[in-house]
């Protein structure tokens, strides 16, 4: 279905009604019928649920890999059947214990909730436990590892629960000495179909692309090289620990969320946004990404796995008068086509199909390097306002370049002036410089493994509706707005961010002003 003849698309209606007939009896029984079936907006809905009792205890106490510097914790471990489900749809629930323990799971919305950081939605359980198989690789030298699992419970979503990320805690009910316990977590998106001011896309796309479970297979793992299309990738699998660049036990089933965009969301929901969440997969649809559904469209975190179907939805909503945010490094870096599992469930499977830039310096040397690749992307830069560069990983301080911006009102900032750490630990530079209107708004110096320089800029670029687009550069932009609860700072290359700062604050809120209108 195409969004621009959505029903809940005002543009849309109006050129039907023009067609056909206002006035008529027939057109005004179908405008009628477009209107009713739109959702409505409820923009109290996130102020309104922060308003429940948070859950003191939320976080994973005890956990334990299999191996001292390995990934994998499979005393209990599991996955979901989807990235993402709406209210009435049900979502299956996979869980193996190695050794077999009885286990409950409970099922925890991340939020702001007075500062604690996530709500108790249910207690599902206690479930028998059971040791599942580790798949073999199949598809030949593409090694895809795809779980085919029991599930442990079909939990159906209820109505009043509102879109946000839900982390299932899996808890054995004992360990081997009878006095223990082990945990991780599942993690999954409530979706809505609402028209919201905000879309936060989260970044799962990225997560399975470095998910190395369950012994060292990822898209960066492959015997032929970490950068080239060879290895298949499926979500039917559970999140191992973070694997990248710090140790986080928290990340042990919940992929990055915690690492690097659960700052964002807190932030947001404390201050009261009206906030709707979606995985990377659901802006495939472009009856979910259909314009004039949000005023602004938010990439948040590492966000470097996009499929081409999820960019040409992104390019129309901002020329279709969204507002587009990359508070994000290393966006829209490589084409990740997604597949069906072998089930026949969608966008269950991806790989690293071929870089974005077109014809871009930067995504012709890729393609000499790590080719042939099956896709090519278009130039990224005219999307974002600034490009993935080479070396794109580095530590550095963000540097206002124009203070009299007016995302920097209130502020205070100086030209020159530097929010410590802001850069990491990727970023974006180089951009186009035939792009009218566009500006410059921060630049410095990264340091790749602290001796290695590389430029990185934070541009900002007008759309054609009186929208704009924003891009940050640096993956840890959310670190500067919030530490909640289960978050841990990051650092990389000999740099890191130092945790909320008032001016990263105050920017994000202009921006976010500017685009609420």
């Amino acid at each position: 279905m195409k969004a621009d003849s959505s029903p809940s698309s005002p543009v849309s209606r109006r050129t039907f009604i023009q067609t056909t007939g206002a006035m008529t009896a027939l057109g005004s029984t179908l405008a009628h019928s477009a209107k009713s079936d739109s959702p409505p907006r409820r923009p109290s809905l996130i102020r309104d649920e922060n308003r429940e009792s948070g859950a003191r205890d939320w976080q994973l106490t005890r956990v334990r890999l299999d191996e001292r510097a390995g990934f994998r914790a499979s005393n209990i471990e599991g996955y979901c059947s989807k990235q993402s489900v709406s209210a009435g749809e049900s979502i299956d629930i996979m869980v193996s214990s190695n050794p077999a323990e009885d286990f409950v799971i409970e099922i925890f919305r991340t939020g702001y909730y007075g500062g604690r950081g996530a709500r108790l939605m249910k207690t599902l359980g206690p479930f028998k436990g059971e040791t599942q198989p580790t798949p073999k690789p199949t598809r030949g030298d593409r090694l895809l590892h795809e779980c085919k699992w029991k599930p442990a419970v079909t939990l159906t979503i209820p109505d009043s629960w509102p879109s946000g990320v839900y982390l299932g805690r899996l808890t054995t009910l004992k360990d081997k000495t009878g006095f223990g316990y082990w945990q991780s977590y599942v993690v999954f998106i409530v979706r809505d179909n609402r028209p919201a001011d905000i879309c936060f896309q989260c970044s799962d796309n990225t997560w399975q692309a470095y998910n190395k479970w369950p012994s060292n297979y990822s898209v960066y793992t492959h015997k032929k090289g970490n950068q080239g299309p060879w290895a298949d990738v499926s979500f039917d699998r559970p999140y191992a620990k973070y694997a990248q660049i710090y140790e986080n036990p928290q990340s042990i089933g919940s992929g990055e969320w915690l690492c690097f965009e659960f700052p964002f969301a807190y932030w947001l929901e404390q201050h009261g946004y009206d906030v709707s969440y979606c995985s990377n997969s659901d802006m495939v649809d472009p009856d979910y990404a259909r314009p004039g559904r949000f005023k602004a469209f938010l990439s948040v975190g590492h966000d470097e796995y996009w499929d081409i179907r999820q960019y040409n939805n992104v390019v129309k909503l901002r020329d279709t008068g969204t507002n587009v945010m990359f508070f994000s490094g290393n966006s829209v870096c490589w084409v990740t086509p997604l597949s069906d599992s072998t089930d026949g469930r969608p966008k269950r499977i991806m790989f690293r199909g071929g870089p974005y830039g077109g014809e871009h310096t930067y995504a012709v040397s890729r393609e000499k390097d790590n080719g042939p690749f099956p896709h090519r992307g278009p130039d990224e830069g005219y999307l974002m306002g600034s490009r993935n560069v080479d070396p794109v990983n580095g530590g550095g301080d963000w540097t206002c370049a124009r203070p009299n911006h007016w995302i920097f009102e209130g502020t205070g900032m100086k030209k020159g002036e530097s929010v410590p750490g802001m850069i990491g630990w990727e970023y974006h530079g180089d951009p186009p410089k035939d792009i009218k209107g566009l500006e410059i708004v921060a630049e410095g110096t990264a340091l790749q493994g602290g001796v290695n320089p590389q430029q990185w800029t934070s541009t900002i670029y007008p759309g054609p509706k009186k929208n704009f687009v924003f891009n940050a550069s640096t993956i840890w932009w959310a670190q500067g707005l919030s530490s909640p609860p289960g978050h841990m700072l990051p650092w990389s290359h000999w740099s890191r961010p130092h945790g909320p700062d008032d001016r990263i604050q105050q920017i994000t809120h202009n921006l976010l002003a500017r685009a609420m209108g």
